[in-house]
């Protein structure tokens, strides 16, 4: 499966991001926005070094 997280600014200047599947379907975003793009990279490495995390049922 092939993903690609873009990295966009939004309406307010805003830095996000979202992952997308190679289909167009978008997979997660960020919950927020981020004042400088540094900050969201930042969060993106964080998901990245996490998507090894295991499922929790609830």
């Amino acid at each position: 499966m092939s993903m690609t997280f873009e990295l966009y600014q939004d309406k307010s200047g805003e830095y996000r991001w979202r992952l997308k599947h190679q289909n167009g379907n978008i997979l997660a975003t960020s919950s927020e926005g981020y004042s400088s793009k540094a900050a969201a990279m930042k969060c993106i490495e964080n998901v990245k070094a996490s998507a090894d995390s295991p499922v929790k049922e609830v």
